[in-house]
């Protein structure tokens, strides 16, 4: 995966930061992120960036990134750095 290549055009983020939102029923066996609050969390990390004035980063939504029972899930890239956020706030 990965490397650059000569002629690729210019990477339009430094970091994309996605953040599973996908909705399963309630009582599904696997759970679901939004059900654990990841709506409200990439909310947050929108205004959280745009607060910071952070170039190049930007905060979308994901559907199912597949790794339900550690939602909710966040992963940034181009590192592939996965993070399973539990709150808001910064530890």
């Amino acid at each position: 995966m990965g490397d650059r290549q000569a002629g690729d055009p210019p990477q339009y983020y430094e970091a994309h930061v996605f953040v599973c939102c996908n909705r399963r029923p309630d009582g599904h066996k696997r759970g679901s992120c939004a059900a654990k609050g990841s709506e409200k969390l990439r909310d947050y990390m929108k205004v959280r960036a745009k607060e910071l004035g952070l170039p190049g980063v930007r905060v979308n939504m994901a559907g199912c990134l597949d790794r339900c029972e550690l939602g909710p899930c966040v992963v940034i890239y181009p590192e592939g750095v996965w993070y399973p956020p539990e709150t808001a706030a910064a530890e």
